[in-house]
């Protein structure tokens, strides 16, 4: 009998993380739990889980570098992504009102998404917690009054609590792009148009434009261009790039083409682009 598939996550059941691998394998699946991204990719090379999910960016925190630096210093890679709409709820025990209420915890991230709706309520106290879905968990276990939790609609059904105040996040297209990331190395297949990349160039005027120029040359199309501090080594960076493609020959020769002229290069992962959860027309 095949085991079900094991995929960690930071956080907690109930997390965005955890909506991000339900909606992506289409399945109840079974999560490790973890507290820091860290410790993410070492469950996936610990074989403890088949897959990881790893948020990479959001719409209105931006790019998280921390990610990007753990996707060049461990041997996994990218085999998937998918866009979540982020929908922040505030969420009390029951019998509570806004006016009870005196603390908000829940993740860095989210609390950075809602500080509109924080400044605008200047009697809540932010606090920093490791997590959405168990910083609504707390509130539930301890019975703590007074106190609320900023996490998803299935956060405050999976723990019982009452939502005070529905999409408190600054805009309404908000969004996380979450990376699916194993131990498998990547593989170009007639399903996949999408792939993710990092290098180093030469300290030189124009270095980088040659580069990309390559991508120009073969009509491929670079969708995202992240630029991320290398340990140990200030002032250089490494470049993340997203790039899709209609015809794989163009991009096999793109990929040659930097390589040879780039370096530190490294095929992050080859995947099917997912697609947006908003119509942006």
């Amino acid at each position: 009998m095949n085991h079900p598939l094991t995929v960690a996550i930071q956080g907690e059941r109930a997390s965005y993380h955890d909506i991000a691998a339900q909606k992506y394998f289409h399945q109840t699946v079974s999560v490790l739990e973890c507290r820091t991204f860290k410790q993410v990719c070492r469950g996936v090379l610990e074989r403890r889980a088949d897959v990881a999910v790893l948020a990479i960016e959001n719409t209105l925190a931006g790019s998280i570098l921390p990610n990007y630096s753990l996707l060049e210093s461990h041997p996994l890679f990218i085999e998937g992504e998918i866009y979540v709409a982020i929908h922040q709820c505030l969420m009390a025990l029951p019998g509570q009102t806004l006016g009870d209420i005196r603390m908000v915890r829940s993740h860095p991230m989210a609390l950075h998404q809602c500080s509109e709706f924080l400044e605008a309520h200047p009697a809540l106290r932010a606090m920093e917690a490791f997590d959405t879905a168990g910083s609504a968990r707390e509130i539930q276990k301890q019975k703590l009054p007074g106190v609320a939790a900023i996490a998803s609609e299935e956060a405050a059904r999976r723990y019982e609590l009452a939502i005070l105040a529905r999409e408190i996040e600054n805009q309404r297209q908000n969004y996380t792009r979450f990376l699916i990331i194993s131990q498998r190395p990547p593989e170009l297949r007639d399903s996949t148009n999408k792939a993710s990349l990092s290098f180093q160039t030469a300290h030189r005027p124009g270095a980088l434009v040659e580069v990309l120029d390559i991508f120009r040359q073969h009509g491929i199309n670079l969708t995202l261009i992240q630029s991320v501090p290398i340990p140990g080594r200030p002032t250089e960076y490494a470049f993340h790039v997203d790039i899709t493609w209609r015809e794989p020959q163009a991009f096999r020769k793109a990929i040659q083409g930097v390589q040879k002229l780039a370096a530190g290069f490294k095929l992050l992962g080859i995947y099917q682009a997912g697609e947006l959860p908003y119509d942006h027309s």
